[in-house]
């Protein structure tokens, strides 16, 4: 019996697909929880960080919220409001577009890049469940299967 049917109580899968699409959902979903409880100690949710990061990646350049919709990790996000909300938090700023009225113009501030900063010193903690299972020739494995899965994207 594999640790995905212990884990779900689950006698045996109807196919092995079946079997490695309720692992990956599992796992991420798993995964997902624990970057939740990390960032609650930042005061900040994993979108937020998402966008911070595509802020720093950017600056001194600023960014418009069709970009960064394009570049996170979770699509469904509504920028706008995770934006507001760090702009509420001085973690980043937001003003007009010079060349275009309608759009709005995003920089990560001071504070945001010290956020970072800080948040990265702690954020290796992450990586430590892929560290423990896996050896790095099987890290490279698991990147390329992922990698083949997402062509389908």
């Amino acid at each position: 019996m594999s640790n995905i049917e212990k884990l779900l109580s689950q006698k045996a899968f109807d196919n092995e697909y079946t079997k490695g699409m309720i692992g990956l959902v599992f796992v991420g979903n798993w995964i997902v929880s624990r970057n939740q409880q990390f960032f609650k100690k930042f005061d900040i949710t994993m979108q937020q960080f998402n966008i911070l990061r595509i802020l720093r990646g950017q600056h001194p350049k600023a960014a418009n919220i069709n970009m960064l919709k394009e570049r996170m990790l979770d699509r469904m996000s509504d920028v706008s409001r995770l934006v507001e909300r760090l702009r509420k938090a001085d973690l980043l700023e937001r003003k007009s577009c010079e060349s275009d009225r309608r759009a709005v113009d995003v920089k990560i501030t001071s504070k945001g890049l010290q956020l970072l900063k800080t948040i990265e010193e702690e954020v290796a903690q992450l990586d430590d469940v892929l560290k423990k299972a896996l050896d790095p020739l099987e890290i490279a494995q698991l990147n390329s299967l992922v990698d083949k899965v997402l062509a389908q994207y």
